[in-house]
């Protein structure tokens, strides 16, 4: 069983920055695969970024070059740093891990993107 606290989300302006926060309880070590998604009403959840324990990374091409993702192994946290953020990213954002062929969820964090 994992457990995941996403945190960071909240109100901002277009082009400005938020830097999302998912804590794991358990070692990031032992998790094959975490990761961000997002969803907003009417529509599927969709993946915004995830990294394998091997540290490959992949991102939705509409974030590429806006986002990053990272880890910190000593917090067992994983990191979503999003820039130059638009209306359109506005979305729960999910934090998913991926351990023995099961997925987590964590309970999800809003991120909106308003002037």
């Amino acid at each position: 069983q994992v457990q995941l606290v996403e945190s960071g989300g909240g109100l901002v302006q277009p082009g400005g920055s938020l830097r999302l926060s998912c804590a794991a309880s358990v070692s990031i070590f032992s998790i094959d695969y975490t990761g961000w998604y997002r969803q907003t009403p009417g529509k599927e959840r969709e993946l915004v970024a995830g990294v394998t324990r091997g540290g490959y990374t992949d991102y939705a091409d509409s974030v590429k070059g806006r986002c990053a993702i990272s880890r910190d192994n000593a917090k067992n946290t994983v990191y979503l740093q999003m820039n130059s953020l638009k209306p359109e990213d506005t979305a729960v954002y999910y934090c998913i891990a991926r351990l023995q062929g099961s997925n987590y969820w964590g309970q999800g964090t809003q991120v909106t993107v308003s002037s």
